[in-house]
């Protein structure tokens, strides 16, 4: 979803235009086929649906803060209010050519505005490995893929919202969720709750909450840990620091939307959405359905809350490039995944208030 360019690899990419602006209203037929002006909750929801409506059809998703001309259009999405242009690679020859180069140290992910894959390679990624991954680009064909080199390295954000610590490391708490069972649990990432089972809100304090489950390569980077009090009171917001921003639900992210990210070490900052889908093949293994961001983060700030301005659950800091002086890459988990994963529910969904 996107104005002026073939966006995503597969058959037919969408765009969702003036994404972050308000709903636009029309009256005539015209305008009522006419591509809409979203909110970012509304955009997401329509990704969302018509991901599942358009099948292998769907090459993905990016927003665009200008209105282009109109193109050819899916009919299907020109009902639900999006463009759609054709794209001429395929995500199988994607998958099918990429997934077996598990070379540490890299990353790839789909930008849905240019039709190619963005491959990045970190600092480490040298000599042997470096040629072997520009052969397995060049393997792919003309046009399918572009390859960059990253000045930093990509770690795990586990050295040590606001700050949980446990087994002599500091992470961040991503959401207050409510687990299957009805109980206040929070939601963080996998190498964090993996790492310990007690986790305290304060260092050398008493624990607060317990490892329910812990989710790190491949399948995922998240983890539920449930709090031990049976009255424990988990507010479902976000805390900024100088005030807190309620957090209704949880979304689904898309190229280009305007995100923020809070967590223990480096406090709030805010970027965009730069890929999503995106592999990352950490030290410790390859996590796959990550998105990518421009949204600096450092160590303790893993598991943290990415989130967007009007309040909905977006994603959890998984890793990066470790630095907020100059920027770099960093990566999340979604957390729709997460909640499906462990049965949670968050802010106004069906648990309430989680």
């Amino acid at each position: 979803m996107a104005a002026g360019g073939v966006v995503a690899l597969g058959a037919a990419a969408i765009l969702l235009p003036n994404a972050n602006r308000s709903q636009d209203g029309g009256s005539s037929d015209d305008a009522a086929a006419a591509p809409r002006t979203l909110k970012a909750a509304d955009a997401s929801d329509l990704a969302a649906r018509l991901a599942g409506l358009l099948g292998d059809s769907f090459a993905g998703s990016y927003y665009d803060s200008a209105p282009g001309d109109n193109n050819q259009v899916v009919v299907q999405a020109e009902k639900a209010g999006a463009k759609v242009r054709e794209s001429d690679n395929s995500m199988g020859e994607r998958d099918q050519t990429l997934k077996p180069s598990r070379i540490p140290g890299t990353q790839w992910a789909i930008d849905p505005r240019t039709n190619k894959i963005l491959v990045t390679a970190d600092s480490t990624v040298t000599g042997d490995r470096w040629d072997r991954l520009e052969s397995t680009v060049d393997g792919l064909g003309s046009g399918m893929a572009t390859v960059r080199k990253s000045a930093g390295t990509f770690k795990t954000f586990a050295s040590g919202g606001d700050a949980i610590f446990g087994g002599g490391a500091r992470c961040s708490l991503g959401f207050n969720v409510t687990a299957g069972d009805g109980s206040a649990a929070f939601l963080t990432r996998g190498h964090c709750g993996g790492g310990a089972t007690m986790w305290s809100d304060a260092q050398g304090g008493q624990p607060i909450a317990t490892v329910d489950q812990a989710v790190f390569p491949p399948e995922g980077d998240f983890g539920l840990v449930r709090y031990d009090g049976p009255s424990t009171e988990a507010p479902s917001e976000v805390d900024l620091g100088d005030q807190t921003l309620p957090i209704s639900g949880a979304a689904e992210a898309s190229v280009g939307q305007e995100v923020f990210r809070m967590g223990s070490t480096t406090g709030l900052a805010d970027g965009q959405v730069l890929g999503l889908d995106v592999t990352v093949n950490y030290p410790e293994g390859t996590v796959t359905g990550l998105i990518q961001t421009d949204v600096c983060a450092e160590p303790g700030d893993s598991g943290g809350s990415l989130f967007t301005r009007d309040g909905l659950a977006i994603r959890l800091t998984s890793g990066g490039t470790r630095d907020c002086t100059s920027g770099g890459e960093t990566f999340f988990q979604p957390v729709t995944t997460a909640l499906a994963a462990v049965g949670g529910t968050l802010g106004g969904e069906d648990g309430g208030d989680g």
